[in-house]
């Protein structure tokens, strides 16, 4: 989707920055545009590899308060869950504050697979990798922190109930800036989250949450005989909480069935204990988010209105049921 947060270069500046990140220059070069927020492009270089090149946004640009510094968390995800065994791409080279265009840009080995949601597959199809994905999630939310929320943003806590406090006040102070019509009133947001939070104490260690999970963000490789889960992707909206949340982006605008073959893959790995008020209050947040980023991202709106109306309802029905 077209955003306002991503970078425009010219070839020249292109070349230059994958000269700097790999030492390989450009053959052949293609924009990537599915994806929100940062610039990627698709790169075939004169050594013979194919890689991905992620750049944040304009330094300029001044974005949601959680959202700074994501791909300094996105490269320390990679890391952390490909050591657990997530399938990822390879973390090639990770550069901060380039010197000539500035932010940070990550350099990723290309895949070889089909984002899953371009692909038409069998019902059972479908069902077997929803299976296998909730198993490589339960191994990314295996990874422990020390920390709670967004360390690279400064919005952390000692515990969860406390860290997942900032990071709704964070969206909501974020509004200040970019004024954001919602569809309840800020004070009622604050109240239902604050009156629903003491549940967020059941969370007693910080763990890697992915938050972005669903089919555009995960890759299957079709080339064998049983299509398989070849890589997830797109690590940079991670932070340090409860592993529960892992349940949101997969179920987005619908409520989580105790019979997805998602949460019984997860299972397998790792025990997941369903909470409704948690997963309201996860919803909601995920669905300020959806709201409030039009703010820097300015999408086209013929293409954000359908969004903005789920999110908005969807907000709604969860605030309704703190």
């Amino acid at each position: 989707m077209e955003s306002m947060t991503k970078r425009r270069l010219t070839p020249e500046e292109l070349d230059a920055l994958a000269r700097r990140a790999t030492g390989a220059a450009i053959v052949t070069s293609a924009e990537l545009t599915d994806g929100f927020a940062n610039a990627v492009w698709r790169l075939s270089l004169d050594d013979g590899r194919d890689v991905v090149l992620k750049l944040s946004p304009p330094p300029e640009l001044e974005q949601l308060t959680y959202e700074r510094d994501l791909l300094r968390m996105e490269a320390r995800a990679y890391e952390l869950a490909g050591a657990a065994g997530v399938p990822l791409a390879d973390l090639v080279a990770a550069g901060f504050d380039d010197p000539v265009l500035g932010g940070d840009y990550l350099v990723l080995s290309a895949l070889t697979g089909t984002s899953w949601n371009q692909v038409r597959l069998p019902d059972e199809t479908q069902a077997a990798l929803r299976r296998e994905l909730g198993g490589h999630m339960a191994r990314f939310n295996s990874v422990r922190g020390d920390v709670y929320g967004y360390p690279h943003s400064g919005i952390t806590g000692a515990t969860w109930r406390e860290a997942f406090l900032a990071m709704v006040e964070a969206l909501l102070k974020d509004t200040e800036r970019y004024p954001t019509e919602l569809p309840v009133p800020e004070a009622e947001i604050r109240d239902r989250v604050h009156r629903s939070a003491p549940a967020l104490d059941a969370v007693t260690e910080p763990r890697l949450v992915h938050f972005d999970i669903w089919p555009g963000n995960a890759f299957v490789d079709l080339s064998g005989g049983t299509p398989r889960i070849q890589a997830v992707i797109d690590l940079e909206r991670a932070f340090w909480g409860d592993p529960l949340a892992e349940l949101i982006t997969p179920t987005i605008f619908a409520e989580v069935d105790p019979a997805d073959p998602f949460l019984a893959g997860y299972r397998e790995i790792a025990p997941l204990e369903l909470d409704p008020v948690r997963l309201d209050l996860y919803r909601a947040y995920l669905y300020l988010i959806l709201l409030v980023e039009n703010g820097p991202r300015q999408y086209p709106e013929e293409e954000y209105a359908p969004l903005r109306d789920a999110a908005s309802k969807g907000l709604t029905e969860a605030l309704a049921r703190l």
